[in-house]
């Protein structure tokens, strides 16, 4: 699982290392969903997005589980861009408040490792990311890394240039049981 602030390198990791396990990775829902529907989203719309993303995680779960049932060995990962941390953090920092069905979901939902990616990437802007400014971006990251320490599952932080930080991940993926 691949979780941080805006414009951190989350779906070029998820990419990189899908490719270096060959195997797939999960999309963010939010990017198509706003694309379709406007930037100017509401805190129910922010439901809406979770929900298509565990649809989108459980879809990519099963192709890949489909994909190697004829082979004896266990499957490759799956790399995910967002979780419901990610909506949680979204719902909170826009909207002051959080659905109960994405922190049920945060209970309920399993994973083996998190890759916290930190904002030393410089911002690269597109029509869908909103909070450009260093300060914003850090505040974020505090939010995500607080987020993290507070639970059971490993992680570990994402920071340096590309190759740097495909290093780190893979590290952190190698050293899972």
């Amino acid at each position: 699982m691949i979780i941080g602030p805006e414009s951190t390198g989350k779906s070029t990791l998820c990419e990189q290392l899908a490719q270096q396990y060959e195997t797939m990775w999960c999309p963010e829902f939010a990017r198509e969903y706003l694309l379709t529907n406007g930037t100017d989203y509401t805190y129910d719309d922010l439901l809406s997005i979770a929900r298509g993303q565990l649809a989108l995680e459980d879809e990519y779960t099963a192709m890949l589980t489909a994909s190697h049932s004829s082979i004896s060995i266990p499957h490759p990962p799956l790399f995910i861009d967002t979780d419901m941390y990610v909506m949680k953090v979204w719902c909170e920092f826009v909207f002051g408040k959080c659905h109960r069905f994405i922190l049920e979901q945060i209970v309920e939902r399993k994973y083996d490792l998190y890759l916290l990616c930190n904002t030393d990437l410089p911002w690269t802007p597109d029509e869908l990311r909103e909070y450009p400014d260093i300060e914003s971006r850090r505040k974020l990251y505090a939010i995500y890394k607080d987020s993290m320490i507070n639970q059971a599952v490993p992680w570990a932080d994402i920071s340096g240039v590309e190759e740097e930080r495909l290093q780190k991940a893979i590290a952190a993926v190698s050293n899972l049981p």
